[in-house]
């Protein structure tokens, strides 16, 4: 018996508000400090501190916390290890734009000053995002949260950065870049978003400085014809016939009259464009490979806003775009200008602020990759890493494989600033993890460190070992790495995961960071498009927690979790599962109206007490624990979660709550009565055991109200599975689809609900009409039966409808004699006019899908959602045609 209670109906916040102070409070979700028990550990993916929830974050920390909680009810110690990105370029952005609200640069403040207002504004605002994931119920251990900007985390980017320095896996240099001319910040090839553009493709002529041949210029084609006032040469392909006995020659760059050579490159396209292309090392990609091979000069002609520089000529100071245009007049009016087509382009823009980047030449940090990323390839194809689903392998292998090295450096101020020192009297670099005083190659001490700083995802490849204490030697790091388990988005696969790969075999002995990756799915909307705050189809998870409760939401990215297939969420769906947790409220408080008074409730059940209803749900219960570790621990969180709904909601409400009903009345003794309590608490609190991963705050406040109970769920057993009656259970599915049979006679043939009919079934196995007469009261019961007759095969009785229940094999014909419960002739119209007017509307979808015009142009989400009409459409009238035929058989 409890004296605690349920309010009418479910108040989720309410709920919610208790059940995280308590976990906060009570330290439940920190790992037990005596290293007893086996450890499952994990780190969360730190988002950025400018950041708000949403629904990526929602799913990702969801299906997190289902691992830690279920893995705490399963024995394990966890640590689920929290943090906060720092987020370089995002958190400048948020700061700078407070100065230009007061009319200042960063410039004006300096550095310093700056850096200090920085961390100011984390202090006061930069935790919105933590306190977002407590409230989804997050089970971190947050006594630990890190920061990546925090002392024992820099204290590990340098050791890092010296090592690699040191070894010749760091250094510097001019390379091409990919530049923001708005964050004045290189970004690596991850940072830079394309899209397909319209553009156009400029066939501009460069005259020879002497005819040869018969050729007095050549042709090339460009998309950016601004950037040949940075030309070194023109490129042609050395089989290429038209051009071959060019090559050596000389030509003058218009606007500059710059003399340029023509080369032979074997890069060169000879189908594409003209078959001549342009050659500007300071501005391309491609072009920088091809000036190394042939000792090219490179030339910069852009400053760090992308305005033409000086050696831009008459177009310096001309922003990119401007110049573009003047450059296109400048030819027309010289005739230079042949033709211009129009043309597909990829264009980059810069994650942050979207502005077009510029490929630009540049003096920056690079890490060499190649070293690191052969050992980290190797642990995924040994096996030492598991990627779920698997098909994620392939992308992880296919970039690994064709790694170019990873730019590091970024000219911004915040974050961990390069520990690298220049000498002015010498030139040498001093790479140290603590601040030198002098250079360690000349001994001068005029030293200054760079300016740059290192790119965020720099500390976060550090992030499973650096969290743990690394470099120091801690029992954290002993107990907890590897991490057991990472999930994350397939989007920062490159960005994040591989990088944490290779840094935690080099630094941790070979040691991989995780053991496996899970890659959860994209959110979109209920149509499968992407949602975007243009399109005004964004879900605000914190809005649908207001709304439907923290418990419906996460149970609804749960269950559409599905591995390797994108998640359609509709708040639609949120409403589903919002009706769920009222189902188990409502449960739970008809649990407490028949225990109410009851002592002994909360006792363990005597088994010789329990009948066949309490052995089939007992059964079903422990079938249903199983299920549910499997999935589990299978990363299945669709199936998990779809496995206790049926449980929940089929199966103890339909069923086990009707069966029981007599019983908890007292209608069949108090013996009855005592049993099915038992075994209606033990039920449900094992229900709430196995739902508290998916559904934490609801199945707290249950679980705390139920008789017996010591202790909360967080520290709570996950339910064995152990005890189940397989002999009883199978019978009890085969009474219970024989009242599923009367029940669908009952509706196909429009049976009054209150009505009472006769039943007659038919068996050929003796052990079967055994099953069914034991049960005969089940049946009455829940068929709505004044009478059972069990026959063995017999002419089967006048004016009945049939139905069939099969259960393993077993073959019961169940009959339903109708006489005075439906009027023959009635029922034969109804029928008939629903059946036309159903296969009239099925026709109408049917021609509309055989149109090429919709197949062809209607939207993809269109197209599904009509054939899915048609097919239920179909399976209707199937239907009704059986209806109608049962009832002229009746005749």
């Amino acid at each position: 018996m409890t004296d605690k209670t349920l309010s009418k109906t479910y108040e989720p916040k309410a709920v919610e508000e208790k059940w995280a102070a308590e976990w906060l409070n009570s330290g439940c979700n920190a790992p037990d400090a005596p290293p007893g028990k086996p450890s499952f550990s994990m780190v969360i993916p730190p988002p950025n501190i400018t950041g708000a929830l949403h629904l990526g974050h929602a799913l990702n920390s969801t299906l997190q916390d289902v691992l830690a909680r279920y893995k705490r009810m399963k024995g394990f110690n966890v640590l689920w290890l929290p943090g906060i990105d720092h987020a370089g370029i995002a958190t400048q952005n948020v700061v700078e734009r407070q100065l230009g609200a007061e009319g200042r640069t960063r410039h004006d403040i300096g550095r310093d000053e700056f850096i200090r207002r920085v961390w100011k504004w984390k202090e006061e605002s930069g935790g919105t995002i933590i306190k977002q994931l407590k409230r989804l119920g997050a089970s971190c251990d947050w006594s630990r949260l890190r920061f990546t900007m925090d002392e024992g985390l820099s204290k590990a980017v340098r050791k890092v950065f010296v090592e690699l320095y040191n070894e010749g896996l760091i250094y510097r240099g001019d390379f091409i870049i990919n530049w923001c001319p708005r964050c004045h910040t290189a970004l690596s090839d991850l940072e830079v978003n394309f899209t397909e553009k319209d553009g156009s493709l400029w066939h501009m002529e460069y005259p020879l400085k002497e005819p040869a041949g018969g050729v007095s210029s050549l042709t090339v084609a460009t998309t950016r014809p601004e950037t040949m006032l940075g030309d070194t040469a023109v490129a042609v392909n050395p089989e290429d016939e038209r051009y071959k006995h060019l090559i050596g020659k000389t030509i003058i760059l218009p606007f500059v009259n710059r003399e340029i050579p023509v080369i032979g490159d074997e890069s060169v396209s000879i189908e594409f464009g003209t078959g001549a292309v342009k050659i500007t090392p300071g501005h391309d990609f491609n072009d920088f490979e091809v000036a190394k091979r042939h000792n090219l000069p490179a030339l910069k002609v852009m400053d760090v806003d992308a305005r033409m520089n000086e050696h831009g000529g008459r177009f310096a100071g001309m922003d990119r775009f401007k110049a573009r245009k003047a450059v296109v007049e400048g030819l027309t009016e010289l005739g230079l200008l042949k033709k211009i087509d129009q043309h597909k382009l990829m264009l980059g823009s810069c994650y942050r602020c979207s502005t077009v980047v510029e490929p630009t030449l540049s003096k920056q940090w690079f890490v060499r990759v190649a070293p690191l990323a052969a050992p980290a390839i190797k642990a995924v194809e040994d096996g030492e890493i598991r990627f779920v689903p698997k098909g994620w392998e392939n992308t992880y292998f296919d970039w690994m494989r064709n790694i170019r090295d990873w730019c590091i450096s970024r000219q911004i101020w915040w974050g961990h600033r390069i520990p690298a020192w220049h000498c002015k009297a010498c030139g040498h670099v001093t790479a140290a993890t603590v601040d030198p005083n002098r250079c360690a190659g000349c001994g001068g001490k005029d030293i200054e460190q760079d300016n740059d700083v290192l790119d965020t995802w720099f500390s976060s490849a550090l992030w499973p070992f650096s969290t743990l204490g690394w470099p120091d030697d801690t029992e954290d790091l002993k107990r907890f790495y590897p991490t057991s388990a990472l999930s994350t988005s397939f989007d920062i696969i490159f960005f994040w995961v591989a990088r944490m790969i290779m840094m935690g075999l080099k630094f941790m002995d070979g040691k991989p960071p995780f053991k496996d990756v899970y890659i959860h799915a994209l959110i979109r909307d209920a149509c499968g498009q992407k949602m975007s705050k243009s399109k005004g189809n964004v879900i605000d998870p914190l809005v649908m927690m207001d709304t439907y409760g923290t418990d419906a939401l996460r149970f609804t990215l749960a269950i559409l979790a599905a591995q390797g297939r994108d998640i359609k969420l509709g708040e639609e769906r949120i409403a589903v599962y919002r009706n769920f947790a009222n189902k188990l409220w409502n449960l739970a408080r008809f649990c407490h109206m028949n225990i109410e008074g009851m002592e002994t409730a909360g006792a363990p059940v005597d088994a010789a007490s329990l009948n066949m209803a309490d052995k089939w749900i007992l059964t079903r219960r422990s079938v249903c624990a199983v299920e549910v570790s499997e999935a589990v621990e299978g990363y299945r969180f669709d199936e998990a979660a779809r496995g206790l709904y049926r449980f929940v909601w089929h199966e103890v409400c339909d069923w086990y709550v009707e069966l029981s009903k007599q019983d908890l009345k007292g209608e069949n003794g108090p013996g009855r009565k005592q049993c099915a309590a038992g075994v209606l608490v033990a039920v449900l609190k094992d229900t709430m055991k196995m739902l508290h991963p998916f559904m934490p705050f609801i199945t707290e406040e249950i679980y705390s109200t139920l008789p017996g109970v010591a202790g909360g769920l967080m520290t709570a057993e996950f339910p064995a599975g152990k005890e189940r009656f397989d002999k009883e259970a199978v019978d009890m599915e085969l009474v219970m689809d024989v009242v599923r049979a009367v029940r669908n006679v009952r509706t196909d043939m429009n049976v009054m609900l209150d009505a009472k009919v006769e039943c007659v079934c038919v068996s050929e196995d003796p052990g079967v009409r055994e099953c069914l007469s034991t049960n005969e009261g089940y049946i009455k019961q829940l068929a709505k039966a004044a009478s059972l007759t069990v026959s063995e095969p017999a002419s089967p009785p006048k004016g009945a409808a049939s139905g069939r229940a099969t259960d393993g094999g077993r073959v019961v014909e169940v009959y339903v004699p109708l006489a005075g419960q439906i009027d023959l002739d009635v029922e034969e119209k109804r029928i008939t006019k629903e059946l036309e007017k159903v296969a009239k509307e099925l026709e109408g979808v049917r021609a509309r899908l055989a149109k090429p015009d919709f197949a062809d142009k209607a939207p993809r989400e269109v197209v599904e959602k009509e054939e899915a009409r048609a097919a239920a459409l179909a399976e209707k009238k199937e239907k009704l045609d059986a209806a109608l035929g049962r009832i002229r058989g009746l005749r």
